[in-house]
């Protein structure tokens, strides 16, 4: 694996610290983008079987020419195929359409506690590890009573937590859980897409470093910690974000953005999110 700043996971396998993701990102444009990344510098691919775009993911790694074990790929396990006997095949047609005989970090995608097939789910995760069809296993938009349920089982703890995570919800609890079972926090949703690079205190940060808002919220995720899943289509933002790995800013900074929580969230929520 290159080394793009990377973490390693509790597991012993390392993780690129800033992913490039295509989450709403069209089948059509799938290709170009992850390419574009690609030859950017990125090393790390996230998608997902709900994202309908892994074949063109698969794609894009094709041709890029890259050894297999250069690029970290994650993918996640949909809600509707929760279940100690639905986990398989629903990886084995991810691996299909990816063209891959595996993936480096597969996720169940939501807790979904109504159904309350996650603590199976997960065991079912552990034998896919095992057999090798994934290198490390995790979870996403787990919250600490989730998180905390899976430890109580005894095996395998998730490596990583995938949560919305950004200035303006910031989720300290999970965090905090995640830092003490050992988890890695990664944030989708970095820049509250978007929205949270209207604040007035980013962009002054940003004037005064000459950066952008978008490099100054990354490297607050990095600088805290984190891992960061970005996207974006085009190429020079794709770039651009990619190099917020090489932004340092001053404590007085990262306390500015951590004042910034207030409980704004975009996405779904997890204890009700049943899709």
């Amino acid at each position: 694996m290159t080394d793009l700043h990377s973490l390693t996971m509790n597991d012993g396998h390392a993780i690129p610290r800033i992913g490039f993701g295509v989450f709403l990102v069209p089948e059509a444009q799938t290709r170009d983008a992850v390419s574009t990344a690609l030859e950017a510098g990125y090393r790390h691919i996230d998608t997902a079987a709900i994202y309908h775009n892994e074949a063109a993911v698969g794609r894009a790694l094709a041709d890029s020419g890259l050894d297999r074990d250069d690029v970290f790929v994650t993918t996640k396990l949909w809600n509707s195929d929760q279940g100690r006997d639905s986990a398989r095949p629903a990886l084995e047609a991810s691996l299909e359409r990816l063209g891959l005989d595996h993936v480096d970090l597969y996720l169940i995608h939501w807790p979904t506690p109504r159904r309350d097939l996650y603590v199976q789910t997960w065991e079912a995760l552990q034998e896919l590890q095992q057999e090798g069809l994934t290198r490390s296993i995790g979870v996403s938009n787990f919250l600490p009573e989730h998180l905390h349920r899976i430890a109580d089982l005894g095996g395998a703890l998730p490596a990583l937590n995938q949560v919305e995570l950004h200035p303006t919800l910031q989720q300290r609890d999970i965090q905090e859980a995640d830092t003490q079972l050992g988890i890695l926090t990664q944030a989708w949703s970095p820049l509250g897409r978007g929205a949270d690079l209207e604040i007035p205190a980013i962009d002054l940060i940003a004037t005064r470093l000459g950066t952008s808002p978008a490099q100054v919220i990354l490297a607050w995720h990095l600088a805290r910690g984190r891992l960061v899943v970005a996207k974006s289509v085009t190429p020079s933002r794709i770039r651009e974000n990619l190099s917020a790995a090489d932004l340092v800013l001053e404590e007085s900074d990262l306390d500015t953005l951590d004042a910034l929580e207030a409980g704004v969230r975009i996405g779904p929520d997890p204890t009700t999110f049943t899709e």
